[in-house]
């Protein structure tokens, strides 16, 4: 399996956003997380992300077919934020997201940090993000009675 990213253009927006919903649909549908999942944002957001000039959207791509995508954010010079990073559920679990990560890194070797927020229910993704090398902040945000997000850092 080889994994690639891709810097999306604006003609890429409609192929993720599709996939960000297919990703996000499940997690939304559980947590009930109107104001803050993925799944729930427009398309101008999208557009704007692929847009942004201190980032970058990159397409996950296995074997010539879009996956997935991770956006990343220079929030100053040497620190890095990661959101949102998603593949579609039917390629979930085969290391992709471990190889995204790896490249989004080599991408930007300037980077000193980087930063995440997931769903601390979700222990999947919280082992994902640990296996790499992430580390909890300390920091938490409840989203509603049934959705913590837990904040997660990683010094390069």
């Amino acid at each position: 399996m080889v994994v690639m990213l891709e810097k999306a253009i604006e003609s890429d927006a409609y192929s993720i956003f599709d996939i960000q919903v297919n990703a996000f649909t499940p997690l939304l549908e559980v947590y009930k997380d109107y104001d803050t999942n993925p799944a729930n944002e427009t398309i101008e957001k999208m557009r704007a992300r692929i847009n942004n000039p201190s980032g970058g959207f990159y397409k996950i791509i296995v074997d010539t077919i879009l996956v997935g995508a991770i956006n990343v954010l220079c929030k100053e010079n040497t620190q890095f934020w990661i959101s949102p990073l998603f593949i579609l559920p039917e390629y979930q679990g085969q290391g992709i997201a471990q190889k995204a990560i790896t490249q989004i890194e080599r991408t930007f070797p300037q980077a000193a940090s980087w930063e995440l927020a997931t769903v601390a229910e979700e222990k999947r993704n919280c082992y994902l993000y640990e296996k790499m090398g992430f580390a909890k902040t300390g920091e938490i945000k409840r989203i509603n009675d049934i959705m913590t997000l837990v904040y997660y850092k990683k010094l390069v």
